[in-house]
């Protein structure tokens, strides 16, 4: 897919994000911060957590975006039972009694990783490896993942028996945490009208692997003023408590704050911004667009904050 210049690639991703729109449009109602969120991560190579009570389409938003997007979709359902060969796989005996590796769902290019919360840490674990290097180790041989590669993991916020919240170091991982709301009213009618009928909608595919590819490598060219990338890192700084740059809330509020790995990816997230809004740079209000999903599940309140109800998105609103 070569293009001219990087302008008229730019052009041709936020042509390609708003056919994209479109196509989701057919199925999912409603919940476009959601599905913009969830394109953004795809064209920046990173991983999403969608937090949402049951029922909120949370799968089928998922599934429809694999199919608009022409890649390979695994679906795992997270049990407490579940192993971790369960997903990267497993080496067994074949009828000539040589052992051969069995690839397991995490072989796609989007693999949904259904209430993750539901299994415990050594099998969340098994997701660590695959997240950051792109690869799985089985017996001690590397295998690499297809690209493009994103988890896209659900994750279910009201508390049950038998849930294991995921550890900070793998929270880290997703570059976004998403929230889901109820749809509106005027949403859930539709909702209903399309869902209770013999309405079918058929999704067209708009974009193949190498063409995501093409774009998440556009993403990384695109030009930063030192003042966003300066906004974005005080940002970061601002949440870590008793720091030299720390915000006095954050000192009062926080136990912990967010790592570097908040400021790369608040970075990457304000260049995909722009283009898919037709800009050929980031400004602080592309970065601002990011933040709270990207910052909402790095950091961890005190019991200050707790007592008080004060809630991690309010924080980040506040130091905004």
């Amino acid at each position: 897919m070569p293009f001219a210049s990087d302008k008229e690639a730019a052009d041709a991703l936020a042509a390609a994000y708003q056919k994209l729109r479109q196509e989701i449009g057919k199925v999912i109602i409603g919940q476009e911060d959601v599905v913009e969120l969830v394109l953004t991560a795809v064209f920046s190579q990173g991983h999403c957590l969608l937090v949402g009570v049951p029922g909120l389409a949370k799968t089928l938003l998922i599934q429809t975006i694999a199919d608009s997007l022409d890649l390979s979709f695994n679906r795992v359902q997270f049990t407490p039972d579940l192993m971790p060969s369960d997903i990267v796989g497993s080496e067994t005996l074949n009828k000539d009694r040589d052992f051969h590796f069995v690839p397991g769902p995490i072989f796609a290019n989007i693999v949904l990783a259904d209430e993750i919360n539901r299994t415990p840490p050594k099998t969340q674990a098994a997701l660590l490896e695959s997240m950051q290097e792109y690869a799985v180790t089985v017996a001690g041989k590397r295998y690499t993942l297809p690209r493009p590669f994103f988890v896209l993991a659900t994750q279910n916020p009201i508390e049950q028996e038998g849930t294991y919240p995921l550890p900070e170091a793998q929270l880290d991982r997703f570059m976004f945490n998403i929230e889901l709301d109820y749809p509106s009213y005027e949403a859930e009618l539709q909702i209903v009208k399309n869902t209770t009928s013999n309405h079918k909608a058929t999704v067209n595919k708009i974009l193949h692997a190498d063409e995501i590819q093409a774009f998440q490598q556009l993403v990384r060219r695109v030009p930063v003023a030192d003042n966003v990338v300066e906004y974005a890192v005080s940002l970061v700084h601002k949440t870590r408590p008793n720091t030299a740059r720390a915000a006095a809330r954050a000192t009062q509020l926080l136990e912990w704050g967010a790592g570097p790995r908040a400021s790369q990816h608040l970075i990457v997230g304000a260049k995909c911004h722009a283009l898919i809004h037709g800009k050929y740079s980031p400004d602080i209000e592309d970065v601002q667009a990011v933040a709270l999903p990207i910052l909402r599940h790095r950091l961890v309140r005190n019991f200050k904050a707790e007592a008080e109800g004060i809630t991690v998105d309010q924080l980040v609103k506040e130091l905004l």
